[in-house]
């Protein structure tokens, strides 16, 4: 199945004659993604540049949005405002255009004025010798053939954990990660980015429990976002800490003006919420070709991927790991300035072969599974959302595993309705308090939702779901406020209540995807496949609330002080618990990244 991408590399390098100006993507993070979408949902209309229902975004498409913003005279920009615009352009200076057309004059002042005492964008004020010229870079260097941007990655953090009950019930989380972050471009045609970091973790109680499940391998270590993980040995924790090598590079450009090709290893993010039912960054990252048309109000995107399935067992870990592909298309339609709606269609497959009939990019990929046969794990979604008075934008998935209508219209909780459903809303400036943002969201899933005959084709990457980190069989509600009440300074409170049912040993309730549907659980006095809800199993309810004070030393360099109340209520014993967790972090070209669980 390489063959597969290598054909793909091949043809689009065989069009690198017409390529045009392309950009590395912004790496994924929930902070520094919300500052982009509440400028959008501020400007009252999509952007033009880029969908943002697809994630990663391009570094040139932000720019191009904040140019967009700072050109409308009916945006309403706080100070803290035109602070997040100046560090979107410093972020990115290389795609901020040093003059703008003699059309454009009043565009040119706003931005001259917006860059204030700086000479050009992203310059830095304590310049040392050849390091840190601009604010954003280690080390930079752009001439009209090359660019390349070098910058460091470091996050230690220290915390102090308490639980209720007999295991872990007092020990000291950690995280230790140093790293190096590289970017470029050749002739601003085609752009590189690579990220390497070490990292030793000790997490808390709850992310270790969580990992317990997908662990198929009693051998490795456990963590969220990351694949082959090694045990180091942890005091006091019930669990032990991970040693992880973390590593992401690609290659993108432009194989014609409107159609943009990217090729690597890395994640992906379909949609507007805090989770995703489609496709999320929850797991680790993949090899995949990713090929985005937009023209006018439509973008198309084709997703090719090569997942790992690590469900082997214990004592093979030297084994290459057997690999499964998925096939992923996504369309998304802007419907005037305000309303987008998006069909997505994935298909998971296993060939010892090529697989030629899932290269067709606009066929309907459940035809083509019916067509060979049914044997490979097929799934359809659907996204819409819509912006209204600058301030509030509502959102919504669905997502088909798959159902019968029949049985749907019965109501008699048959198994084969394997479905997910996500709604939310953001309002941002809410109360009419500058900068202040409350984002709301519920999601939940059907049993056996996901999850298929075997670690070949269920909806899983490395042990971990490419959906929802609670996989199936559940349903939450999120709040999530963010305020930023001056520029450097953030306070973001991440609260939920979650309801789902846990496996005990031997039973399958619908919610661990790595086990087989087929060994589903039959309940007495329903009709055979019937009575399935969600919840079932042992019961778990889990309250969570997460409290984060930030502040950003200086660009991208920032200092955490964070912490969690969780309180789990289970009818599965060792889920009984409650937990308290503080901690203080020094995060310097790294995402805040929390499992809420």
């Amino acid at each position: 199945m390489r063959t597969f991408f290598t054909i793909g590399i091949a043809f689009v390098l065989l069009r690198s004659g017409s390529i045009q100006a392309q950009s590395q993507k912004i790496p994924l993070n929930a902070d520094y993604y919300h500052l982009i979408d509440r400028l959008e949902i501020k400007k009252g209309e999509w952007s033009t540049s880029f969908h943002s229902t697809i994630k990663p975004y391009t570094r040139q498409a932000v720019v191009q949005l904040t140019d967009s913003i700072l050109a409308d005279s009916h945006v309403r920009l706080s100070p803290v405002d035109r602070f997040t615009l100046r560090y979107l352009r410093d972020d990115s200076w290389e795609w901020v255009p040093k003059t703008y057309p003699d059309s454009l004059p009043l565009l040119q002042l706003l931005t001259t004025e917006l860059r204030g005492s700086q000479k050009q964008v992203g310059d830095s004020r304590r310049a040392l010798g050849t390091f840190y010229k601009k604010k954003n870079d280690f080390y930079s260097y752009e001439n009209a053939d090359f660019d390349v941007h070098v910058s460091p990655v470091i996050n230690f953090g220290y915390g102090a954990e308490n639980n209720t009950g007999a295991e872990g019930a007092s020990f000291n989380p950690y995280v230790n990660t140093r790293g190096l972050e590289i970017r470029g471009s050749i002739g601003k045609r085609l752009s590189f980015y690579t990220y390497l970091s070490d990292n030793q973790i000790l997490y808390p109680r709850f992310i270790g429990e969580y990992g317990a499940q997908y662990t198929t391998n009693s051998e490795l270590g456990f963590a969220p976002f990351e694949g082959f993980v090694k045990k180091i040995a942890a005091k006091r924790s019930a669990f032990p800490g991970a040693d992880f090598l973390a590593a992401r590079g690609y290659i993108t450009f432009n194989a014609l003006k409107i159609i943009n090709v990217q090729f690597g290893h890395d994640r992906n993010f379909f949609g507007n919420g805090y989770r995703s039912l489609l496709l999320s960054d929850n797991s680790s990252p993949y090899l995949f070709l990713k090929i985005s048309t937009q023209l006018g109000r439509f973008q198309y995107t084709n997703l090719l991927t090569e997942f790992q399935n690590s469900q082997i067992p214990p004592g093979t870990y030297e084994q290459l790991n057997p690999q499964k592909y998925a096939a992923i298309h996504h369309l998304s339609v802007n419907l005037g300035k305000h309303i987008n709606l998006g069909v997505f269609e994935a298909e998971v497959f296993s060939r010892s072969q090529l697989e030629l009939n899932y290269f067709n990019p606009v066929i309907f990929y459940r035809f083509i599974e019916s067509y060979r046969g049914s044997a490979d794990n097929a799934l359809v979604g659907f996204d819409f959302k819509a912006n209204f008075a600058r301030h509030y934008m509502i959102y919504s998935q669905l997502m088909f595993d798959e159902f019968k209508f029949s049985e749907l219209k019965a109501a008699n909780g048959s198994w084969t309705n394997k479905y997910a459903i996500q709604a939310g809303f953001k309002y941002i400036d809410a109360f009419d308090i500058p900068n202040l943002d409350i984002q709301g969201e519920m999601n939940l899933a059907r049993p056996y939702t996901y999850s298929h005959r075997s670690g070949q084709t269920n909806y899983v990457n490395y042990n971990q779901p490419l959906a929802h980190p609670l996989g199936a069989n559940f349903i939450e509600g999120l709040a999530i406020v963010r305020y930023q009440p001056a520029n450097r300074f953030t306070i973001t409170g991440t609260f939920g209540l979650m309801s789902y049912g846990v496996d005990p040993p031997n039973r399958n309730y619908g919610g661990n995807l790595l086990q087989n549907y087929e060994s589903r659980i039959e309940w007495p006095d329903q009709p055979l496949g019937a009575g399935h809800h969600i919840g079932q199993g042992r019961k778990t309810l889990v309250s969570y609330g997460d409290v984060r004070v930030s502040y950003m030393l200086k660009h991208n360099l920032f200092i955490d002080f964070q912490q969690i109340v969780r309180k789990s209520d289970s009818q599965l014993e060792r889920l009984k618990y409650n937990t308290s967790s503080a901690s203080f972090a020094l995060r310097w070209n790294l995402p805040y990244r929390t499992l809420v669980l």
